[in-house]
């Protein structure tokens, strides 16, 4: 099976999956014919030339990775509808309301939400997120004209809806600008190369891949001593203040995820894990009083991928699902 048709079926489940959060978290109940990753084709992109804005219609579900200016109306009552956003792990993610045509009073709603959110779990966590979970939200029938641009902290955001009478609607559009130090990112690719810089920050920062994948970390600076730990009940990072935890799961929010494995101590080399959970996390807590800096490489695991390596692994944990 292609990855690019594998990532669009595993997508797809998680969408589906997520019919029962709380009440005011995205509810998805039926994807219908829907595709959500058409826009996810570097082909479109090469094709649009400099300054041509890009424009379509939105489905009720829908996904983007690409700047245009994009509507939605509806044709009959939408009750559970989402679009999320997502970008390269150097971009963050601007919305502007051009226009909206909703009726608040009448129970119609239009929020965006700094981030993802699925069946209850966030991405980024929020032990991870600079704002609190309300804080994130920004509801288009509470704030109007006050505030139409919303800016992501990171490369994902997403805007959900309810829209209940037909011809109703609003047109959005989105534009993208860089982020210097890129802190929680979800990747968009099975496979890639990514180096993580905290300057000097009391933040954590994760790094999400949704798929089964082989992780290698070649190098990584905390400022401490080399050394690298699995995690056992008896020996982790905790209390260290700078290190970089790998996390192993099926859902969405990094601090709901199993902890695998606690790198505390700076090395240069190659030291990797056979992760096949549904979703892999690297995740680099700082304290504040270093550049933390982590370089590492990822590419999905192969069913077949069972041989040893000879390089310094760390043992798998998770096994692919079949």
């Amino acid at each position: 099976m292609p990855s690019a048709f594998q990532f669009q079926c595993h997508l797809i489940l998680i969408f589906l999956a997520a019919s029962k959060g709380e009440t005011r978290y995205l509810e998805v109940r039926d994807a219908g014919e829907d595709d959500p990753f058409l826009l996810l084709s570097e082909d479109l992109k090469r094709e649009l030339s400099a300054g041509q804005i890009y424009r379509r219609s939105l489905r009720c579900i829908d996904m983007l990775s690409i700047e245009g200016q994009f509507t939605f109306t509806a044709d009959q009552p939408q009750l559970h509808c989402a679009t999320f956003f997502i970008g390269e792990p150097e971009e963050l993610i601007t919305i502007h309301y051009d226009f909206v045509n909703i009726d608040c009073q009448g129970g119609d709603f239009l929020k965006v939400f700094d981030g993802w959110i699925l069946k209850g779990e966030k991405f980024p966590s929020s032990l991870d997120h600079p704002l609190t979970t309300s804080q994130r939200y920004v509801d288009f029938c509470e704030s109007g004209n006050i505030q139409r641009t919303i800016r992501s902290s990171q490369n994902v955001a997403m805007i959900f809806f309810r829209i209940q009478v037909p011809g109703n609607g609003f047109t959005v559009t989105v534009k993208k600008s860089s982020n210097l130090f890129p802190c929680n990112v979800i990747s968009q690719t099975p496979s890639g190369r990514f180096t993580m810089v905290i300057p000097h920050q009391h933040r954590n920062c994760s790094f999400s891949i949704i798929y089964p994948v082989v992780i290698k970390i070649s190098d990584l600076i905390l400022g401490h001593l080399n050394g690298i730990f699995l995690k056992k009940p008896s020996a982790s990072c905790a209390g260290v203040g700078d290190f970089v935890e790998l996390l192993g799961g099926a859902g969405l929010d990094p601090s709901k995820m199993f902890p695998l494995a606690d790198l505390c101590h700076s090395f240069h080399g190659s030291a990797q894990m056979k992760i096949g959970c549904d979703n892999t996390v690297l995740r680099m807590v700082s304290s504040g009083k270093h550049i933390n800096r982590v370089t590492f490489e990822y590419h999905q695991l192969d069913l077949q991928e069972t041989e040893t390596r000879k390089e310094n692994s760390i043992e798998e944990f998770c096994f692919p699902s079949i």
